[in-house]
């Protein structure tokens, strides 16, 4: 069956929903069959996922973003503002909560919900103050002895001139290099997009998990296409040579663990979603608990030290 057959399935089933609803007749023994065939055929399309494919999956309208996971997963969350420099970055936010029953100091990447909240987040694309503010709770974290959880989710920092005025790269730079110092564990999960040095800069954990259709990678692909071609039409070209989805990921030994979405794609099942990400995340603060600071920073250092290859001379 194909992705057409199957969105008329879907519109077959909202349409009984609404009968039933509007009606309060019970229509599940009609439903359930056609509910299953839309889950077996989510799950066969999804195998056959290209790159470009699942990066528009970690693109599309409704899937979870960090604070709708912190809504589900965390209690007790107090977002802490500022850089204590020049301002407040709304793209990238944290403070002290509880993931589960672990008390943990949460680094998020927000996009935003909808249009104004996407606009004022500037999609999740941090400006040099988010970072300044990033390590403001790294140390915070590590005065406390709280585990570091950073939910990974930005095309790139944001590229304006201004964020260049005020230190981009510097600062991107000083919160890759904070987080390879803590002295704490820390636990970070790409849960959309992980574009770049943004991504990076939150993204220097002792463990680094993905979502099965998200993507993580030096460049986006319509960056590398509009590079390497000088046409970001060949976007899809450059996924697949980019080798960027959670598979590949794996495979290469950049993440430790590709963390499963409900058949289709996280904003199909957000709740599903959410429960899995929470068992992984929480699985690898155990599995990491007792250890000491010195243990965990030079674990850090070495496990990204791994990563890649070269060749001197």
């Amino acid at each position: 069956m194909s992705a057409e057959a199957l969105r008329k399935l879907e519109a077959r089933v909202r349409d009984l929903e609404a009968t039933a609803r509007e009606t309060e007749q019970d229509l599940g023994a009609a439903l359930e069959p056609l509910r299953a065939e839309i889950k077996r055929l989510r799950t066969e399309l999804t195998a056959k996922l290209t790159r470009w494919d699942r990066v528009q999956l970690a693109r599309t309208p409704g899937r979870p973003t960090a604070l709708d996971y912190v809504e589900r997963l965390c209690s007790d969350f107090t977002e802490l503002h500022g850089d204590r420099k020049y301002g407040d970055d709304p793209a990238l936010i944290g403070g002290p909560a509880r993931w589960g029953d672990v008390p943990v100091m949460l680094l998020l990447q927000q996009k935003g919900r909808d249009t104004k909240g996407k606009i004022k987040r500037r999609f999740g694309s941090a400006n040099p103050e988010g970072y300044r503010k990033a390590i403001r709770l790294m140390d915070l974290a590590d005065r406390f002895g709280l585990p570091i959880v950073s939910l990974i989710d930005t095309q790139g920092a944001y590229p304006g001139i201004e964020a260049e005025e005020r230190g981009q790269g510097w600062a991107i730079a000083e919160s890759i290099q904070r987080m390879v110092r803590l002295k704490v564990p820390a636990v970070c999960a790409v849960i959309g997009e992980g574009g770049s040095g943004g991504a990076l800069a939150i993204g220097v954990g002792n463990r680094v998990l993905i979502q099965e259709n998200a993507w993580y990678s030096v460049i986006s692909p319509e960056g590398a296409a509009s590079i390497i071609w000088k046409d970001a039409g060949k976007a899809p070209e450059a996924a697949e040579a980019l080798k960027l989805t959670a598979p590949d990921l794996l495979g290469l030994g950049v993440v430790e663990e590709v963390v499963p979405e409900p058949p289709g794609g996280a904003h199909l099942d957000m709740d599903e979603a959410a429960r899995a990400l929470g068992e992984a995340v929480g699985r690898h603060l155990k599995a990491l608990s007792g250890r000491d600071g010195e243990t965990l920073r030079a674990e850090r250092a070495a496990r990204f030290r791994r990563l890649g290859a070269f060749a001197e001379g």
